[in-house]
């Protein structure tokens, strides 16, 4: 050892020991390692005073609990995971916010994974959460791997499926029926009086649902042909533009042009004005999700309208009554959609 070895106190130097602990936190306070053990799982069983001296020991030292020690007394981790398609996708993002708001008033942490739209990695990151024991699940969407669903099921926790329904979920679901927006859309533009209709779709299996429902519905009408321009790809605003472009080239000389999402809308609007196309007048766009930009564009986008918060909030309000033992809620909670009419159609 070196003298600028020796001169380092104890603590400094990493990898020595196991860091503080229960006892060290103790002899700080004056009391015992029992006593600072219940204080953590329990403070109303020991006195102000002691509570006290423990969380200013706690405070000096940076010590921090066992979590999982306490998880395997207590069989409650007080993790909740959650899986997204994508954590940048403001629609996916402001559901997790708002159900992470709850959640987190009750005393739960959100552990979060991006899945990618990929029912294969979500099979692999559910079995990597499950391993981590968590409380609960939070799922986007009603569609996962035969696997998946037996793991989630051998579990036996709480799982609320989101942003879709179905008459058979795994436990709990919070959405709507995307089909039945696409039908709505596809009434909407025929009361508009449009003889000419086009779909630009994200690849993702929710958008391309509702793409098919509104193609359904306006050839059930009587419409003629529905141009079609869909993307494999997440919605942005050059596939949006690509999207418009698809359309012209199938034959499409104007009409409604109904999107995915505002932002394929917004792409759809900005080509159509880079070739001299009016909006509405021309080229009339109607989006989907409204997103906070969508009132804010030239012309204002007319889209379908989904509450995204409250899809956040009420799939809590889902777990947090079997995380307390109750299960007389619904197992389905349709929260349903709008259409807000804007300048863009």
């Amino acid at each position: 050892m070196n003298d600028d070895q020796a001169k380092k106190p104890r603590a400094a130097r990493k990898g020595q020991g196991r860091g503080v602990t229960m006892e060290t936190v103790g002899r700080l306070a004056g009391v015992s390692q029992v006593t600072v053990s219940r204080a953590l799982s329990d403070p109303s069983k020991v006195s102000p005073a002691t509570l006290a001296k423990i969380q200013e020991a706690i405070a000096q030292t940076g010590f921090v609990p066992n979590a999982l020690a306490g998880a395997l007394a207590s069989s409650k981790s007080m993790l909740i995971s959650a899986l997204v398609p994508s954590i940048t996708n403001i629609v996916y993002s402001s559901m997790v916010k708002a159900f992470s708001e709850e959640m987190r008033r009750e005393g739960y942490e959100i552990l979060l994974s991006e899945t990618g739209f990929n029912a294969e990695e979500e099979e692999k990151l559910i079995a990597a959460h499950l391993s981590r024991r968590p409380d609960a699940m939070f799922l986007t969407g009603i569609h996962h791997s035969a696997q998946a669903r037996r793991m989630l099921l051998a579990a036996e926790i709480p799982v609320v499926e989101v942003w879709d329904i179905t008459d058979s979920p795994i436990d709990f679901c919070v959405g709507f029926n995307h089909a039945e927006t696409g039908r709505a859309a596809a009434e909407y533009a025929r009361r508009k009086g449009f003889a000419q209709v086009g779909v630009v779709s994200a690849g993702d299996e929710r958008a391309q649902r509702r793409g098919d429902a509104f193609v359904r519905e306006w050839e059930r009408g009587g419409g003629g042909r529905v141009y079609r321009a869909f993307f494999d790809a997440t919605a942005t605003l050059a596939n949006g533009r690509a999207g418009l472009l698809r359309l012209l080239e199938q034959g499409f000389t104007g009409g409604l042009v109904h999107c995915s999402s505002d932002l394929l809308a917004h792409g759809v609007m900005i080509e159509a004005r880079a070739r001299g196309l009016d909006v509405p007048g021309q080229i009339a766009v109607l989006g989907f999700g409204d997103q906070p930009f969508a009132d804010a564009v030239e012309p204002p986008i007319t889209t379908v309208r989904v509450d995204l918060a409250a899809f956040g909030r009420a799939a809590a309000q889902a777990m947090l009554g079997p995380l307390r033992g109750d299960r007389s809620g619904p197992a389905i909670i349709d929260l349903g959609f709008e259409i807000v009419e804007r300048k863009s159609a």
